[in-house]
């Protein structure tokens, strides 16, 4: 027997056709809009490029940038015994940079972009299109035609597509896929509170430098102030300051590589001899076990490089690429060797090697720009998480949380109020409860470090599944990758109990979080998908659906694309009435970045024309946002009447049973009976409404009765239906949501009752609701509430 999903796909419509709106543009900064264009392209002339090159710095760069100010200290946080082993230190260093920022991420993972958005949400979009991996079954065959829906086709045969069935092939792998692409996002979240908190503590430090009888309670202070201030001006959005970044990092990197090339000529130029990789095997044979640990401090110089890829939204890897070579790779090799040849002289400064390596003369300008670098620095790994969240809960994997648009011309430029807070006492309470660099800096290569080991074995998969390359290329890079992260990963370990905690914890309350949440969501969806109702019991109700149809037009909004939700069949068994048009509303969002407007709406018909029932599906991308300025119930009527101009323009026209828009195929409904077998537990109905409207017999404008004809409607045109939806509308527009409970069935393990029934009950409760995010006004709200035993 078919499945009931097939079924409802089968019977939702006789002759209906899905409809995309073609008229919904909205207008668009003209500049933004020709360097959209633009990045389409590819093309670019030299002096865009240069300009774009110019702005990355202060978005993507700051957080690399700003490494100099604690590496020195924390890779000898027990002093100097040897100048020789300041060289060994600078070879790996020079080597990290080499092989981590600029090999792997400039010029390879850079280019595993998702139509310009970078980081694991992006990579693991790619994914979903190219596998079906997603454990959320909510997508149509018509999101693939989406003109942002790019993906690749391989041979049955290659090694690609046995890499995608086996990939599929069980449950188990692609839950481990998802924790692995969660674990990374729960790291970046962990760079936003850590970025701020070791990038102003290090650059706060340099008050204490000219005064060293002034207590650390001080530049504690200092550094809390500035954070407070932060994140207070966080809701502003980095579009309001964003003009400022650039030149504050440009001349950063600059003044680093100047001071730089002034310390290798004033003290040693013998560091120079760091370029060969010799001294590395030299520094770990006379360290030893001390070397290795030295690791953790060295892997501070990559830090930035995660959010290098997360923040890469607007600016095309060109940019990205020249603005890394010319500027930023130079400069902090100078930077870090003016550094190594002044301690190779001043051993016993290596607390304070930034600061103490400064000339007198620029000391002061420079504190001011260290300062302004590493608020750019947490700028960028704030809006990195901020961007973070928001795919997660586009994706079902975070709870619903409030999302602030801050700019008109960039989508990316979000502000999370809530999350806001959270990240400001967790940073304020690592910064005071640590005091030190040193414990900062462990802890922050562990966040990192982990970042970049998801990334890797996640770009062995697309180098698969995206790109189709070869096998033997894949293993090398995989295999590269691995044993330098790998390495820092093991020396990072030493170093758990000395801070390195930190982020685990951290991560690991956000996993959970992540976790409980995705699994209640997707355990509510397989529910609702199995308590579907039957397209032959709605049949069997007819046109009436054996209700009294009242006026007006009632708004149901369900997570399901296909079929009639349960919460409908709910409401029309306690109150017997329905309004004389429905439509089942489901806003759903898909592993692309972004929908175009144009793209967004499906419109269909459900059962015969008499029933007056529709579903409109609205499609977003992860980067969307669904504001209250979008005008959502005017785009979703606009839409359904162009629906029906369409439908009535296309009847008689073909007499096959494939036809629509945009390629969509449509199929004639079949008369079939279903038994209807669901097996649940409910509450009784929660019925509240705010409107104070009465319900009356319908008056409409093609039946004079109290109730709706069940006659066929074959002979009505197309003006009378669209009046009668406009008079329905002109009644009044009620939004109905389902207020629905989950909760563990008796005979569940203790673990799944206290996910459940405690860990996501206290998330959905402190969550926003959905008559919220949906702009619902209060007095056309409708709540049906259930309980749903998984």
């Amino acid at each position: 027997m078919a499945s009931e999903m097939e079924i409802d796909e089968e019977h939702e419509s006789k002759g209906s056709m899905w409809v995309l709106d073609q008229k919904l543009d909205q207008p668009m900064d003209e500049e933004a809009g020709r360097l959209r264009n633009m990045f389409r392209e590819k093309k670019f002339s030299s002096i865009l490029l240069l300009r774009l090159a110019y702005q990355s710095l202060g978005i993507v760069y700051g957080d690399l940038g700003t490494s100099p100010l604690y590496v020195f200290y924390n890779t000898f946080p027990k002093g100097i015994n040897d100048p020789e082993d300041v060289i060994g230190a600078l070879s790996l260093i020079i080597y990290s940079l080499t092989l981590i920022p600029l090999l792997k991420y400039v010029f390879i993972v850079c280019r595993a972009n998702d139509n310009g958005q970078g980081g694991t949400f992006a990579l693991y979009s790619l994914l979903c299109r190219h596998a079906k991996v997603k454990t959320i079954p909510n997508q149509h065959r018509t999101d693939e035609e989406l003109t942002t829906y790019s993906r690749s086709t391989f041979h049955e045969n290659s090694f690609a597509a046995k890499t995608k069935q086996w990939l599929e092939a069980r449950v188990f792998r692609k839950n481990a896929l998802l924790v692995l692409v969660l674990a990374g996002t729960c790291m970046v979240i962990g760079d936003g509170i850590l970025t701020p908190a070791i990038s102003v503590l290090s650059a706060s430090g340099g008050i204490k430098v000219n005064n060293p009888k002034m207590e650390n309670g001080v530049v504690l202070l200092v550094a809390v102030v500035i954070l407070v201030g932060l994140f207070s001006m966080q809701h502003y959005g980095t579009g309001k300051v964003g003009w400022l970044f650039a030149p504050i990092v440009l001349l950063w990197f600059l003044l680093i590589g100047g001071i730089g090339i002034f310390n290798i000529w004033k003290y040693n130029s013998s560091v120079l001899r760091a370029f060969s990789p010799v001294y590395i095997y030299r520094y770990f044979r006379r360290r030893k076990r001390d070397g290795w640990i030295s690791l953790g401090g060295i892997m501070l110089s990559i830090t930035g490089t995660e959010a290098l890829f997360a923040d890469l939204a607007h600016f095309p890897v060109s940019a990205v690429q020249l603005a890394f070579t010319v500027i930023v790779f130079p400069c902090l090799l100078l930077a870090y060797s003016g550094q190594a040849a002044y301690l190779m002289q001043n051993s016993d400064h290596v607390v304070d090697a930034f600061y103490r390596s400064i000339p007198d003369s620029i000391y002061w300008p420079t504190f001011i720009i260290a300062t302004l670098a590493a608020i750019v620095a947490s700028q960028a790994t704030i809006s990195a998480a901020f961007s973070i969240i928001k795919q997660a809960v586009a994706l079902g994997c975070f709870p619903r949380v409030k999302v602030v648009h801050t700019s008109k011309n960039f989508l990316g430029q979000i502000y999370i109020p809530d999350m806001n807070w959270i990240l400001m006492i967790l940073c304020i309470a690592v910064t005071a409860g640590f005091k030190q660099q040193s414990q900062i800096g462990n802890a922050y290569g562990t966040a990192v470090v982990i970042v970049m080991l998801a990334t890797t074995l996640l770009m062995t998969l697309i180098m698969l599944l995206v790109w189709h390359c070869h096998w033997i290329l894949v293993l090398i890079f995989t295999i590269l990758s691995l044993v330098v992260e790998c390495t820092y990963f093991s020396a990072v370990i030493f170093k758990v109990n000395q801070g390195g905690w930190v982020p685990l914890v951290i991560a690991g309350a956000f996993l959970v979080i992540m976790l409980v949440w995705h699994y209640g969501t997707v355990k509510r969806y397989e529910f609702e998908m199995h308590s579907k109702v039957s397209m032959a019991w709605i049949l069997g109700l007819g046109p009436s659906l054996g209700l009294v149809r009242v006026p007006g037009i009632g708004l149901v909004y369900t997570e399901l694309a296909s079929g009639v939700p349960h919460i409908f069949s709910h409401f029309i068994t306690n109150l017997p009435a329905i309004h004389s048009a429905v439509v089942f509303v489901c806003v759903k969002y898909l592993p692309v970045y972004t929908v175009p407007e144009d793209e967004r709406f499906l419109v269909k018909r459900i059962g015969p024309k008499s029933f007056h029932m529709f579903r409109c599906v609205a499609r977003y991308g992860y980067k969307d946002l669904h504001r209250k300025d979008d005008d959502f119930e005017k785009k979703l009527f606009d839409n359904l009447f162009q629906f029906v101009r369409l439908e009535s323009m296309m009847e008689g026209c073909s007499d096959s049973d494939e036809y629509g828009l945009y390629g969509q195929q449509t199929q004639q409904s079949r008369e079939l009976m279903l038994k209807d077998n669901v097996n649940m537990s409910m509450s009784i109905a929660d019925l509240t409404i705010s409107s104070g409207d009465s319900i009356v017999p319908v008056k409409s404008p093609l039946n004079a009765t109290t109730t709706m004809s069940s006659g066929p409607e074959s002979n009505q045109t197309e003006v009378d239906e669209l009046e009668f939806l406009n008079s329905c509308r002109d009644a009044g527009v009620v939004h109905i949501l389902g207020n629905t409970v989950v909760r563990a069935r008796r005979d569940s393990r203790f673990y799944k009752k206290i996910a459940i029934d405690y860990v996501y009950a206290f998330l959905r409760k402190i969550c926003r609701e959905n008559s919220v995010i949906f702009h619902v006004p209060h007095e056309s709200l409708l709540n049906v509430g259930q309980i749903f035993y998984v």
